[in-house]
């Protein structure tokens, strides 16, 4: 059926419509409370078309639609539909990230980790918090007091020490047969579940019935633990309900632009204090006139609460088409009323400048100075991976050879987000013969972190791996090795044919959950900006070795040049440039008078040769 055609027998319902190019793929879905009316509107005369509709039109091919009940519907299915197939000519919501959630997992030793998407795996969520930094302070009391374990490995008791974390008393160690018991983990685990339930009183109660149990059988020092329990409990739970009152909450929303760039920032209020911030950054927007901020405000409010957590009051800079149909479906998901309101003067709309200004200066700070803060990145990295722990050190390992020759091992190192150079390392592999990057990394992987281990050497808490599943467990295997499966290993993987970029990420244990690597993501611009480093010191420490097997060849050609000669001259003159450009004097007292000459003139007619080609003769 041809477009004309389909268009004769548009009904005139409410609905949704889909624009298709010439390869079936999705490049536009819209709402419509009139379909006839609205999709016709594409192919009439395009005089009254902004440019962006214009080159809208160009590329569809073919349409489909989808009838509702009512515009309500049809508001929830448009937004479904941008977020499922990311059409070309949709606004999309870059950093669609939720407000923070605490995930205790399903497994035999669980443990609690911040995250900011919730699947269906079995494992118990706890949130929104607000603010986010709420989720990341609940986590570390998480570890404190009840010491669940942080380390992604497999806990079957039979390691034979236990990591730092124990000895700091951040975990009970159920790593090692003897330090706790599998019921004792759970007591510990079903204490937290409680805690984020958010039962306090409850939990209270119980642990000032065990402090006292403890102390009328003489066992002092665990009553003390289950005092001091019971008295942070009670406090945290003063916090939360200062945190989460929810009789006046507010979002209020603000951005600033400038051509294809954009900074919109939303400011969480309660109890009328500012209490959370969350930003988004789009660098692709239609330059020209065609950028419409009426439907981008709208389609931005759509995706963004279409996830996440409802306030009964959305502040925002301009009114918007829609607006009465948004306040209708999320007063239904929130269960109140909920209001969006432009605020024209006083006191609010003083609030939404406010947060104009902040998007500016963020659009400052990202797109010109590009000088984020180092915290607020390895916050969102902790986040990204799920890790229980902040990444203070990070570490990241590359292979780099040609066909197996030269075969070395760059490793950078970053500590609080920045290169910490005097920890880079650079291995030259002694085990593997030929081009097998798995057993290379199995070797540099094991050196590093054995020297490490034997000189007590701070370890990092988050490896980078450069490469796939097979990269990934070789390094696993050599931490095991070590008894260092504690430490999260990521592999950085890479489209085939595509060697400077990074296709997803890879977590040991968790690799059938593949990360998409997102280049708009401050946590996954240092991840970019680690491994090139990473890429970059083990590229020049195979080309440094290369020229040395080179000159090394060369040299020899050279009469009375032998091995013990070669290497006398390596170690006084160092780089190939400065043996060639040195006078036979200069070389005679550590090779001799007729070999000094004999070099001199080696490349005194190399420079010859170069010469004459050079000017065409």
């Amino acid at each position: 059926m041809t477009i004309a055609e389909k268009l004769k027998d548009l009904p005139t319902a409410s609905g949704i419509y889909i624009h298709k190019n010439d390869a079936g793929k999705i490049i536009y879905v819209g709402k419509a409370k009139n379909l006839r009316s609205r999709v016709r509107q594409y192919f009439q005369s395009s005089r009254n078309m902004d440019p962006k509709t214009q080159r809208l039109v160009r590329f569809i091919a073919d349409f489909e639609f989808i009838v509702v009940d009512n515009e309500v519907e049809a508001l929830v299915l448009e937004s479904n539909l941008i977020k499922k197939h990311k059409p070309r000519f949709n606004v999309l919501l870059k950093d669609d990230k939720s407000y923070p959630h605490l995930k205790l997992t399903n497994e035999p030793f669980p443990k609690v980790v911040v995250t900011r998407r919730i699947v269906r795996d079995g494992s118990s969520y706890y949130g929104p918090f607000l603010p986010a930094t709420l989720a990341r302070k609940t986590l570390n009391l998480v570890n404190r007091a009840f010491q669940l374990r942080t380390c992604e490995i497999e806990i079957t008791g039979k390691l034979p020490r236990p990591c730092l974390e124990y000895h700091l008393k951040r975990c009970l160690g159920p790593c090692v047969k003897g330090l706790c018991s599998q019921e004792e983990y759970k007591e510990a685990a079903a204490d937290v579940k409680i805690l984020l339930e958010g039962k306090n009183k409850e939990l209270a109660k119980t642990l000032e019935a065990r402090m006292w149990q403890y102390a009328e059988e003489s066992k002092y020092e665990l009553a003390a633990k289950y005092r001091d329990l019971h008295h942070t409990v009670l406090a945290l739970s003063e916090t939360q309900k200062m945190a989460t009152t929810a009789d006046r909450d507010v979002d209020i929303i603000g951005f600033y632009r400038e051509k294809q760039r954009l900074a919109l920032q939303l400011f969480t209020m309660r109890e009328g204090r500012i209490v959370g911030r969350r930003e988004f950054f789009w660098e692709d927007l239609p330059e020209d006139d065609s950028f419409n901020s009426f439907e981008f405000l709208r389609e931005v409010l759509i995706q963004y609460y279409s996830t996440d957590y409802v306030p009964l009051e959305i502040h925002v800079p301009q009114d918007f088409d829609d607006r009465a149909i948004l306040e209708q479906l999320l007063s239904e998901r929130r269960g109140r009323k909920v209001k969006i309101l432009d605020p024209k003067r006083g006191k609010n709309r003083h609030l939404v400048t406010l947060v104009e200004t902040n998007a500016k200066i963020a659009f400052e700070q990202r797109f010109r100075v590009l000088k984020p803060d180092s915290q607020k990145v390895l916050e969102e990295l902790q986040e990204v991976l799920e890790l229980s722990y902040f990444p203070e050190r990070i570490e990241s390992f590359d292979i780099s050879n040609i066909s197996g020759s030269e075969n070395v091992a760059g490793i950078v190192a970053f500590e609080n987000g920045k290169p910490a150079r005097a920890n880079y390392r650079r291995f030259i592999i002694k085990s593997v013969e030929g081009a097998n990057d798995f057993a290379s990394m199995h070797e540099v992987v094991f050196r590093r972190y054995r020297r490490m281990t034997e000189e007590q050497t701070p370890l990092p808490q988050l490896v980078f791996i450069d490469g796939g599943k097979g990269q990934l467990s070789a390094a696993a295997a050599a931490m095991q090795a070590l008894d260092l499966e504690q430490i999260m290993l990521v592999g950085l993987v890479k489209p085939p044919k595509q060697h400077n970029q990074i296709s997803h990420l890879l977590i040991y244990g968790r690799e059938d959950q593949p990360i998409p690597f997102d280049r708009n993501s401050l946590a996954f611009r240092l991840i970019l900006q680690i491994r090139e480093e990473t890429h970059k010191t083990a590229i020049e420490f195979h080309r440094k070795r290369r020229e040395k097997r080179d000159f090394s060849s060369e040299l020899s050609e050279i009469p009375g040049v032998g091995d013990k000669r070669k290497m006398k001259l390596l170690r006084e003159f160092g780089s190939i440039e400065r043996i060639a450009k040195a006078e036979a004097f200069e070389l005679k007292p550590f090779v001799g008078a007729k070999t000094a000459i004999e070099i001199y003139r080696h490349f005194e007619n190399q420079r010859n040769i170069s010469g004459s080609e050079n000017s065409g003769l």
